[in-house]
């Protein structure tokens, strides 16, 4: 999982809805039990437990650190969250590597470099919630991951439930899932390979639920960009088609989210200068196919990279360099690069 700039909401059910969330996992049996349930309760069951993570979001504050493990590296990061009525904000602080702010309120997100003393901001559509488990609400990520209850732990002090999402094909990798008991917060996240085997952890360290976080406080740290200079890099929605470009066959599970290009490079006119980015989800994982002009000086021959769950390739096609990413197997890169098609 790269990291990103911060939770999304993470708030508080209703009692019935939490009911409900524990009735399902006492259905799903303890953690040996491996029994399948039938196609419409396993449905009703994985998308009950989403849904309780998903609404969570809402309204919960606190503040906790929170560490990434991926690919024998290791990040981490400071988060104050508040959420108040319909408004929502994050501060993120880095504690490893160049030091950067990122503070997100709803969806605007103002980036600080205080080595380069410049300040992005932009605005982004939040993708699910952090750390980006939960891509969409769609009611068939049941029909691509079977789900089991793996007991309980405490983490970073908190008494959390264990859930295993397992993929029914080799086009996904799993998930174990640790989910605060009482709210639903996701407090640790594991990213497995298809055998099982860790490629990437995340949890937090230390956390704070229910923290006195300022709303206005924030908002006035988030404002404050005396001695930087202000960067607003713009992304214009836009579709593939319109752009040029089809997918020729689908990838069984991912549907289109959506797509972003940036405007000419007004110091030489270029249009394409910079790249298109199309966005795929299943749910779940996600994968963004980048495109731009092809540069010989810059793209070198066609290579493959993985780091932690993070997987890349790269693939010329007629006259565009494509770059293909995410956290899924590197076949399922490969079906997405192999199905990019110029239209004529």
């Amino acid at each position: 999982m790269l990291f990103h700039s911060g939770p999304p909401p993470q708030g508080k059910l209703t009692t019935s809805a939490e009911d409900e969330g524990a009735k399902a996992f006492e259905a799903a049996g303890p953690a040996p039990s491996r029994a399948v349930l039938p196609a419409e309760a396993e449905s009703k069951h994985i998308n009950d437990w989403l849904k309780r993570i998903h609404e969570a979001s809402r309204k919960l504050s606190y503040v906790g650190t929170f560490v990434v493990q991926s690919g024998g590296a290791m990040s981490s990061a400071k988060i104050w969250r508040v959420c108040e009525g319909g408004q929502q904000l994050e501060r993120v602080e880095t504690l490893t590597g160049a030091p950067r702010s990122i503070f997100r309120h709803n969806d605007q997100v103002v980036t600080f470099l205080p080595d380069h003393k410049v300040v992005r901001s932009e605005k982004r559509e939040s993708l699910g919630i952090f750390p980006e488990l939960l891509q969409s609400t769609d009611s068939r990520i049941a029909d691509f991951y079977k789900v089991r209850h793996d007991g309980a732990e405490r983490v970073a002090g908190v008494e959390a439930d264990i859930i295993v999402l397992v993929p029914k094909d080799k086009l996904r990798f799993g998930y174990r899932v640790w989910t605060e008991q009482k709210k639903g917060l996701v407090v640790k996240l594991q990213t497995l390979d298809t055998d099982g085997k860790v490629l990437e952890q995340a949890a937090f360290s230390e956390l704070k639920l229910d923290a006195p976080v300022k709303m206005d406080k924030l908002v006035q740290m988030m404002t404050k960009v005396d001695g930087y200079r202000v960067e607003k890099p713009v992304l214009v929605k836009t579709t593939a088609s319109a752009e040029g470009w089809v997918m020729r066959a689908p990838v069984a599970g991912f549907k289109s989210m959506s797509c972003y290009k940036r405007p000419a490079n007004a110091t030489n006119g270029v249009i394409g200068e910079e790249p298109l980015q199309w966005i795929f989800s299943d749910g779940l994982a996600s994968v963004s196919v980048f495109v731009e002009r092809f540069d010989r000086q810059r793209h070198d021959k066609e290579s493959s990279l993985s780091l932690g769950a993070t997987q890349t390739m790269t693939k010329q096609i007629e006259g565009y360099w494509v770059t293909v990413m995410g956290e899924v197997p590197m076949t399922t890169l490969r079906l997405f690069a192999d199905g990019m098609q110029r239209k004529k």
